[in-house]
């Protein structure tokens, strides 16, 4: 077995439990990954706590995409986090798994204060029957280790390219669409899809993107997907009116309270998304948002971005980057 977060199921993760059942077939054993409910800094240090590369069900599907035999998700909150290292080796490990072989990464640290490592699991391994192995981190062509981390960094940089090298997939967000301003279709002639994305994921910093849209059907569309604050339409950076239909009311936004809004236009599609759940994929970065003086320039901005999307997506596959 192995034991961590595993936020992002990142190559790391993948390379890690690759070496886990390469050692568990030698040994005849079944493989086990033991992760938690949310990521134990909510508990732990819920000021300072990361956002989330993925939500559980996307974490227990990569997981299970790399062909462990089973995800055991242990419930972490406050008594937990005071649990001692010692503790729960004893309960988890020992007690409920009947551990045989522990492969962690040799920084791996947990318990309560950090202060179990992978010393203390091969002290306790000798004690109660289980063999320790603590790998190396898996590098990037740099040198430099993939970390989750690092994808997070990647992301507020909006450069989603490097965050797909470290995950080995493009970064994907989830969520349903609801509805918007109104004026995607009637005003812009774009019509959008807003997606509500739970505030504790990871997005990219705000800007147009190349992305794929997942239906839940399973069929995947390319998709030119806005994230931001709509500055056009603030009530700070109003464009002229003119040619602006009634409803087409001014947009205001807090960016301290409100999260970005993503708003994903479907290249040729037609069709009714309310409350669908969604599946974006962010490719590349196209530009960053920006305040447009009037519509047409905005439209088109819009038109633009869409044509890139389309060029860059042609041919392009759907599908992670790397299984």
């Amino acid at each position: 077995m192995t034991i961590g977060a595993y936020d992002g199921v990142h190559l790391g993760h993948r390379h890690l439990i690759a070496a886990l059942r390469e050692m568990a077939a030698d040994r005849g054993l079944e493989t086990v990954v033991v992760t938690f409910d949310r990521h134990p800094a909510v508990v732990v240090r819920p000021e300072s706590a990361p956002s989330l590369l993925t939500d559980m069900d996307q974490k227990l599907e990569l997981l299970a995409s790399t062909g462990v035999d089973t995800t055991v998700v242990i419930k972490f909150d406050e008594a937990r986090a005071d649990e001692t290292a010692e503790d729960f080796v004893l309960e988890v490990l020992v007690g409920s798994l009947g551990a045989r072989l522990v492969v962690v990464g040799q920084d791996f640290h947990f318990g309560h204060g950090r202060k179990g490592n992978v010393a203390l699991l091969r002290e306790m391994g000798e004690t109660h029957g289980f063999e320790v192995i603590g790998l190396g981190l898996e590098s990037d062509p740099d040198g430099e280790a993939v970390s989750s981390t690092r994808v997070r960094a990647a992301l507020s940089e909006g450069d989603v390219r490097t965050a797909a090298s470290l995950l080995g997939r493009h970064h994907e967000v989830r969520g349903v669409v609801v509805h918007g301003a109104g004026r995607g279709g009637s005003v812009l002639g774009f019509p959008t899809a807003n997606i509500d994305v739970p505030r504790e994921i990871a997005l990219p910093s705000e800007g147009i993107y190349a992305c794929w849209y997942g239906r839940a059907d399973g069929s995947t569309l390319p998709a030119a997907v806005s994230l931001g604050r709509r500055p056009t339409f603030s009530s700070s950076s109003r464009p002229s009116t003119e040619g602006r239909a009634p409803d087409a009311g001014a947009h205001d936004s807090n960016p301290r309270i409100d999260p970005p809004v993503l708003e994903a236009f479907l290249l040729d599609f037609e069709g009714d998304l309310y409350g669908e759940a969604a599946r974006i994929s962010f490719v590349e970065r196209l530009r960053e948002e920006r305040r447009f003086d009037s519509l047409e320039e905005l439209v088109a901005a819009m038109s633009a971005d869409v044509e890139r999307t389309r060029a860059l997506l042609r041919g392009a596959s759907s599908a992670p980057t790397s299984a």
